[in-house]
Parts: C-alpha cells; sequence; structure tokens
C-alpha cells in the first residue's frame, strides 16, 4: 500500500510533518500492524513500525527534520523532502510476530493505573 513520505516521516523521525493529519498516520500504522488501532496504542505500535520502516526504506534514515517554524516551514521543508525522495512509497506489514497485539482497554489500564477504565456495554440492537 502506497503512503505520502510525511506520514513514514512522521513515524521515522518522531517529527509530526503529514501533510493529511493524523488520520493519515492511524491509517499506515493500522496498515503496518495488521490492527485496527486506538489513539493511546499509536506510540507505541509507531515504535513497533519504525524499525521496518527504516528497513524498507534505508535512504530515509538520513532525514532529520529541522527545528520548524512555523506550518509553513514545516510544508516548505516537506515539499523539498518529496522533490528529493519521492512523493509516496509503498510500505508492507510487519512481519508476523513484530507487533504486539493488546487489548485496547487492557493497554489504556496498564498505561495508566491510577485511572479506572470503566467499558460500556451497549445492549445487542438484534432482536
Amino acid at each position: 500500500m502506497r503512503f505520502h513520505l510525511g506520514d513514514i516521516l512522521t513515524v521515522t523521525t518522531d517529527v509530526f510533518v503529514a501533510p493529511d493529519g493524523f488520520g493519515a498516520v492511524h491509517k499506515l500504522l493500522d496498515h503496518m500492524t495488521g490492527d485496527t488501532l486506538f489513539t493511546h496504542q499509536l506510540p507505541r505500535a509507531a515504535d513497533e513500525c519504525k524499525p521496518e520502516l527504516l528497513r524498507q526504506h534505508p535512504d530515509l534514515a538520513a532525514i532529520v527534520p529541522p527545528t520548524f517554524n512555523g506550518e509553513a516551514h514545516v510544508r516548505s521543508w516537506l515539499t523539498e523532502q518529496a522533490d528529493r525522495y519521492g512523493t509516496h512509497r509503498e510500505v508492507q506489514p510487519l512481519p508476523t510476530g513484530d507487533h504486539t497485539r493488546i487489548n485496547p482497554l487492557d493497554e489504556l489500564a496498564m498505561n495508566h493505573p491510577h485511572l479506572a477504565v470503566v467499558p460500556v456495554v451497549r445492549p445487542d440492537d438484534t432482536p
């Protein structure tokens, strides 16, 4: 599946430069993990996916974003990178076993043990 360079760089550089927003990065991480991730699971998924993205695209390891001065600076820098490295790249899923599936509510409780995680169970809508 093809993804914008900015989405990939957001994961490989830990700097948010995705031109189409948060949802595009979420889609990339869902694709790579084969999971349907909740927002609080994205940092862990990014940590799992980063080495594989750099293995698939080793030339991107040399890219180090500057300290940005506003959104226009991000856009112009990303345009320069896209001119040099291409706007989109094919990304393959993680190899089997490289993603740890954790129930989203269990992970939320693990990440925030001081909070009570209370699931809401809706009654079945079918007759």
